[in-house]
Order: C-alpha cells, then structure tokens, then sequence
C-alpha cells in the first residue's frame, strides 16, 4: 500500500511540474484591495487572459500596494519589480510631465469610452505619450466618471465657499484651485482616506464611487455635484523587457485583452458610482447642487488653466498648447457628433 501511494505522489508531482512548465505565471500588483471596482475590472481580465489561453498564461495578483507604489510604479513595472501593474503616470515623481497635465485638457469628453478615445487621438499624434511612458507595454487606458468635491469640516454651496479649504486635487487643477482661494494639494487617492480621519486635509474632489470604494462616506460628510472633467491616463502594463519574453501567441492574447479590460473597467466604474452614492446616502452624507452660474464660472476657469498649464510644459521642451488646442477641437466636436472624432473640427 505505502508503494502504491508513494508512486501516486511521483505520478502527480511530476504532472504538477509538467503543468508548470507549460504555463507562464505572470505577477499582477495593484495599490488597491481586491475589493476595489478597479481590482473587479482587473479580475474580470485575468479571468479572461487563462481562459482564452487556455491555461498557457495564469495570472497571480498581490493587492493592496503590497508590492508596487502609487510614486514609483512605472519604474517598478519597468525594472520587473511587477510584471503587470496598475501605473499612476498622474502621480509619478518624474519624467511624466505631459501625461499629468493633459488630463486636464478633456472638459467635454463625460463618458469613460469618450477620454479613452480622445486620449487615443493624441497619444497618435504627438509622441512624448509614448516617449514618457518608454520600456513599458501599455495594456489599458483609464477614464472614468465625472468628479464632485467631497468634505468632512464644512459643506461647499458655491465656489466661494472653497475658500481656505485644504483639498487634494489632481494635479492639473493645483493652480485653478489656488485662484478660487482653495489650499490644494496633491496625493496619491489611497493617502486620502487617513488624511480626512485626521483632518489634515478638509476635502477631496473624487468621484461617488469612493463613498464605498475608499471609504469615504466614513470620514466625510458632505458631498458637492460639481462636475469637475475627467482625463484618460495609461493605468495598466507591463514591462517591455517581460513583454519581449512571451510567444508570440501569448503577446497577441494579452493584445486582444486590451478592450476586455476597458470595457470591464467601464462597468466596474459606472456601477461603483450608484453603489457608492447609495453607501453614502445609508451613512448619512448631505448632497449639495451647485448653480448654473457657479458650474459655467468653474467650467471656464478649468479651460482657461488647463492652457495656462499646457504652455508652462515649453520648460521641458513639450509643445502642450499644440496638445491643449488638439484635444479642444475633438472635445468641443463631441458636442455635435456625441462621439470622438480625431481630426476634430
């Protein structure tokens, strides 16, 4: 019997190695927890790569920053720290400088699909997206829903209220937040729930889904429905030198799992924003319209410093105005057309 067991286990070890040896087990590393709407998306595309390659790619995620950070990760994508990962290009320490402001030029573009294809249009046109995002794969793009302004001290009614509020915002919105008397600052999204519990800062400007997502409707009370624009980013890749590494096969199934993953993405995203407006509402959190008035005034500032920021990129020998003007002409377009159009007007 002990004979007849002892060939069992060579039997099925040596069919574990023979698996594995057909297999390529790729790491995924994401900031977020599993139970983020974006780690639901990512599910959903590993899903989809092991079963369309049927087992020859297997994917192994390791959540909650756990092995990449927001700052750094497209070095870590890069140097192999991962081999597939969330990327944060809008909150890289570095050699980003396009991609971080140009998230600002998409007023007009209010669907997830719309920035996607906008941010497509440009990055076809002008080669420092590609150029800051060099030694990567680029496996999704990233829009997602129109923002409001979330606050725990004191609820914001109109723009004049934002006034000596400390608030994170992206990046791109640091100077127009300045002029309307705001104190704003720029952190990763995961820094923010601590930051509010202990008021360090008094806002964020944050779409609903974080009410549930990241907790928000705990340490928050108000939430305002401006409707701050949205901008696409690349958010999703892998590192050129691990891309180089897999068959030719596997590298056109990871290809064709590119708008699996945006579409999963444009679920997850639309969906949180319901559940999270229902969690806040459960949690007691007051929401607040702001005025016609009050939203034309922002929607013109945001323009007017999304320019002002385009034409401060010369310093690093960027043409933003020529980007700035680009993603106007389709933006403006999507108007008439209610869909992307890259030539524009």
């Amino acid at each position: 019997m002990k004979i007849l067991l002892l060939l069992f286990i060579c039997f099925f070890a040596a069919g574990t190695v023979s698996a594995r040896q057909d297999t390529t087990w790729l790491t995924y590393a994401s900031p977020y927890s599993p139970n983020h709407p974006f780690s639901h998306a990512d599910q959903t595309w590993a899903k989809w790569v092991e079963k369309e390659s049927k087992g020859s790619i297997r994917i192994k995620p390791i959540w909650s920053g756990a092995l990449i950070s927001s700052e750094h990760s497209l070095l870590e994508v890069k140097h192999g720290v991962a081999d597939i990962a969330y990327i944060a290009p809008i909150y890289s320490r570095g050699n980003t400088h396009l991609l971080r402001i140009q998230t600002g030029f998409y007023s007009g573009a209010k669907t997830f699909e719309q920035q996607v294809d906008l941010y497509r249009c440009l990055a076809a046109v002008f080669p420092e997206y590609t150029e800051e995002v060099k030694g990567l794969k680029i496996l999704a793009v990233q829009g997602g829903t129109l923002a409001g302004i979330l606050t725990s001290s004191r609820p914001v009614r109109s723009l004049d209220d934002l006034k000596g509020l400390r608030i994170r915002v992206p990046t791109e919105m640091l100077n127009m937040m300045r002029e309307l008397g705001a104190d704003p600052i720029s952190m990763p999204m995961g820094d923010v729930y601590s930051a509010l519990a202990k008021e360090v800062i008094d806002g964020v400007v944050a779409p609903l889904n974080t009410l549930k997502a990241l907790h928000f409707a705990e340490v928050a009370k108000y939430y305002t429905r401006l409707d701050v624009p949205r901008g696409a980013y690349p958010s999703r890749a892998i590192g050129l030198k691990r891309w180089k590494t897999l068959s030719e096969s596997q590298r056109d199934i990871l290809e064709a799992s590119i708008p699996v993953w945006e579409a999963a993405m444009s679920k997850e995203i639309v969906e949180s924003d319901i559940s999270g407006e229902e969690e806040g509402r459960r949690r007691g959190v007051k929401f607040i319209d702001i005025s016609p008035s009050d939203q034309k005034r922002f929607d013109d500032l945001y323009i007017t410093d999304g320019l002002e920021n385009a034409k401060a990129l010369s310093r690093f020998g960027i043409d933003g105005e020529a980007v700035f003007r680009q993603a106007r002409r389709i933006a403006d377009n999507i108007k008439i057309n209610n869909a992307v159009i890259c030539g524009g007007n």
